[in-house]
């Protein structure tokens, strides 16, 4: 069985096969949640888990990746700005090793610094703003960080 434990995101490998892609931002409340595609490289939110439960969280992400059947997960590496960990550092570490484990789908952990700012920026110019941004932020941020993935990936190809 091959080993799929996350990788960290400088650890570059070869091009996942073609297919779907979901990015996982990681909270203690919310795990938001988006899907692209290996072949067209763009991202989009597509649902926010809103449970702490983990059980429940689990049980939601095996309906979405049955219906995306998707090749990779990427799950965002929370840092703080001088790129130290935190104690949300080790929770998504945790929540990626457990998707590995669950779905036997590789996982790479991806820097997710400033997502959420951009996120909420790009929210606020498309007329989402203050409380209704709380029900998308945390799929808008797994969108960031997706993207930057696909533009990463292409840019070393």
């Amino acid at each position: 069985m091959p080993n799929h434990l996350p990788l960290p995101e400088n650890q570059f490998f070869d091009q996942p096969q073609a297919g779907a892609v979901l990015s996982f931002d990681f909270g203690k409340k919310r795990i938001g949640v988006a899907v692209g595609n290996t072949a067209v490289r763009v991202a989009h939110p597509l649902v926010t888990v809103d449970s702490e439960v983990t059980e429940r969280r689990f049980a939601l992400i095996g309906q979405l990746i049955q219906t995306w059947q998707p090749v990779l997960l990427i799950v965002g590496l929370p840092l703080h700005s001088d790129g130290t960990a935190h104690e949300l550092t080790q929770l998504s570490q945790r929540f990626a090793r457990r998707l590995s484990g669950r779905f036997n789908i590789r996982v790479i952990m991806k820097d997710e610094r400033y997502t959420s700012e951009i996120a909420s920026t790009s929210l606020r110019e498309a007329g989402v703003a203050g409380r209704k941004q709380k029900a998308v932020l945390d799929q808008a941020a797994a969108q960031q960080i997706l993207q930057s993935f696909f533009d990463e990936q292409h840019a070393a190809t």
